[in-house]
């Protein structure tokens, strides 16, 4: 901070051989690229890199998000009203970006496997821990890559900073070699230095917004995905209740009571 001080001090210097300033605006600021150094031209170089990575991951996610959202809220409306497991694990299968979807998947398969796909569950404790197992692994899909957005958005600024730094450090030698405290001298090497801390800030601003966001988002999944598994354990919970009814109704024409209802 001493350093970005005393160059502020200069640039403001009262200099009365200094001549006016010829060019402003884009063109100034082209001229300022073509005149920056090797660090500067690194540090802006990798901050591009950094930018496009984040850009990638906040329009993926947010595809993916929104994938996510619609389709889990046909699946929930269609596990509602169906009236059989069949019918729920064949719109499971065409609603694979829900995690409601996934965990239903997982926890059905478990069932499968203890009853042959009719009857009571025999384990039920089996089944909810597979419904916890898929409910975790769902939202761990869900925050792949999220850690690379939070390192762009914290780390982007300090890395703009180096930049800046190193141009002010520049800047202050070619001053010694000057040998007079001018804004002529001074100014040009200064103003270059500020680009990186400005493209810093750039590349950080999308990335903060787009994980506080997305976290909210995940927090969301995360409530939706624990009731649904609390609801779909009740739903196989009341299987032994419903098949003792069943049994005692008459069975179809074919001599058989179908398979279980889950409602």
């Amino acid at each position: 901070m001493p350093i970005l001080t005393a160059a502020f001090l200069v640039l403001f210097q009262a200099d009365s051989g200094a001549a006016p300033s010829g060019s402003q605006g884009p063109t100034a600021l082209l001229e300022m690229l073509s005149n920056i150094g090797a660090i500067a031209i690194g540090v802006l170089v990798l901050l591009l890199f950094a930018s496009l990575y984040s850009w990638t991951v906040i329009l993926g996610k947010a595809s993916v998000f929104r994938k996510a959202t619609r389709e889990s809220r046909r699946f929930i409306r269609a596990f509602r009203k169906a009236t059989r497991l069949q019918e729920i694990a064949t719109l499971a299968a065409d609603c694979k970006a829900s995690p409601l979807a996934q965990v239903f998947e997982d926890v059905y398969e478990t069932y499968m496997r203890q009853t042959g796909g009719s009857g009571p569950p025999r384990n039920l404790a089996s089944i909810e821990r597979s419904a916890l197992t898929a409910a975790s692994e769902a939202v761990t899909a869900m925050e792949r890559r999220m850690t690379w957005l939070a390192t762009i958005a914290s780390v982007s600024p300090f890395v703009g900073l180096f930049g800046t730094v190193m141009g002010i450090i520049d800047a202050f030698h070619g001053l010694g070699n000057a040998g007079a405290a001018t804004l002529r001298a001074v100014a040009p090497g200064i103003s270059e230095a500020l680009i990186t801390t400005a493209a810093g800030l750039f590349v950080a601003v999308p990335a903060v917004v787009a994980y506080n966001q997305f976290t909210a988002r995940i927090r969301t999944f995360a409530s939706a995905i624990d009731d649904f598994c609390r609801e779909l354990l009740n739903s196989l919970e009341e299987i032994p209740v419903r098949a003792s009814s069943t049994a005692a109704r008459p069975t179809g024409a074919g001599g058989s009571a179908g398979p279980e209802p889950i409602r």
